[in-house]
C-alpha cells in the first residue's frame, strides 16, 4: 500500500485539440486528498466540475470522452494516462475548452509538466483495486482480459494486429506500469491513423488542422513525412491508451492486464466489470 499523492505546485500545458482544432490551456493544480482526478471547464458560468470516473465516460468514437451537467471534456485519456503513470491521485485540471490539446500527440508534455510541478505525499492511503479472478470481455476479434498478480504489481501485454502485410504490422509489448517504466516506454509514444482512415476524417471535416507531422500518418511505407520514436511505438501508445483509461476506475490497480486489438470502449468496459468483481483493498493500518 502507499499513500496518495497530489503536485507540489500548479503546472500547464498549452496546445491544439484534433478533433475541434481550438487553442486549449490546461492547468493540473494540487488537490486535497481524496479528491481524485477532477477537470474543471473553466470557461462555462459558473464553472463546470466532471470527475475522472468510470460513471461519467460516455462513447466517442475514438477517444475518451467525460461528461456532467451538460459539459463534457473529450480525449482525456492521454492526460489521464500521465496522471496515472506518475502516480499523481488527486488533481484538479482545469481547462477552458472541451477537447485536451493533442500536443506530438503522445503524454510527453503532460509528463514534462507533471515532473516539473512535482509531487508530494498526503496523509490518506491510496485504495487498490485487486483481480481476484480472470475477467475478460470483448469477442474473438478483439477483447481485453484481467488477471489475478500474486506477486502485486501492474502490467499490462498488449497484442497490436494490423495483419502480416501492411505497414503497422503485428506487435506485442509487455510491461510492468510503474512511474519509471511509463515515462521510459510509454509517455512519448504517439497517436497513429493510417492514411485511409485519416482522408476518411478529413472528408468529414475532422481533424483539419492536423499534419502529418502532428501524429503518426502511415502509407504503404509507413510513417508520412515522419519517423518513429521506438520501432514498436504504435502498440506502445495504444498500451499507453490503456493506463489512461483503466484510471478511471479510481484505484490502484493491482493485476496483470492482457489485451487483443482491445480499445477504449473495450477498456472502459473492463474498467466496469472490475469495479463490480474486483476486490478493493484499504491500507490495513487503518484496522491494525
Amino acid at each position: 500500500m502507499r499513500l496518495q499523492r497530489t503536485l507540489a505546485r500548479t503546472a500547464a500545458v498549452q496546445g491544439r485539440g484534433y478533433w475541434s482544432g481550438e487553442e486549449v490551456r490546461v492547468e493540473f493544480r494540487p488537490a486535497p486528498a481524496d479528491t481524485g482526478i477532477v477537470f474543471v471547464r473553466t470557461d462555462r458560468s459558473p464553472e463546470t466540475r466532471i470527475p475522472a470516473c468510470w460513471a461519467f465516460r460516455i462513447e466517442t468514437p475514438r477517444r475518451t470522452t467525460l461528461a456532467s451537467a451538460g459539459a463534457t471534456v473529450e480525449m482525456v485519456e492521454h492526460v489521464m494516462a500521465a496522471l496515472a503513470g506518475l502516480r499523481i491521485d488527486n488533481c484538479e485540471v482545469r481547462v477552458d475548452r472541451p477537447e485536451m490539446p493533442a500536443c506530438d500527440g503522445s503524454s510527453r508534455d503532460f509528463v514534462t509538466a507533471l515532473d516539473a510541478a512535482g509531487a508530494v505525499e498526503q496523509s490518506s492511503p491510496r485504495q487498490t483495486l485487486v483481480v481476484a479472478d480472470v475477467t475478460r470481455v470483448g469477442c474473438d476479434d478483439s477483447w481485453v482480459e484481467a488477471r489475478p498478480a500474486p506477486q502485486g504489481g501492474f502490467s499490462i501485454r498488449y497484442r497490436l494486429d494490423y495483419g502480416a502485410s501492411g505497414p503497422i504490422g503485428r506487435q506485442t509489448l509487455q510491461t510492468p506500469i510503474t512511474p519509471d517504466s511509463f515515462r521510459r516506454d510509454l509517455a512519448s509514444a504517439r497517436t497513429f491513423i493510417t492514411k485511409d482512415e485519416a482522408d476518411w476524417l478529413r472528408a468529414r471535416g475532422l481533424g483539419s488542422r492536423v499534419t502529418t507531422s502532428d501524429l503518426l500518418v502511415f502509407g504503404d511505407d509507413g510513417p508520412i513525412d515522419n519517423s518513429l520514436r521506438y520501432p514498436d511505438e504504435c502498440v506502445r501508445h495504444k498500451t499507453l491508451d490503456m493506463v489512461g483509461d483503466l484510471a478511471l476506475c479510481g484505484h490502484d490497480i493491482q493485476g496483470h492486464i492482457v489485451a487483443y486489438r482491445s480499445g477504449h470502449r473495450l477498456n472502459a468496459e473492463l474498467v466496469r466489470v472490475l469495479l463490480v468483481e474486483g476486490r478493493r483493498m484499504a491500507d490495513r493500518r487503518r484496522t491494525a
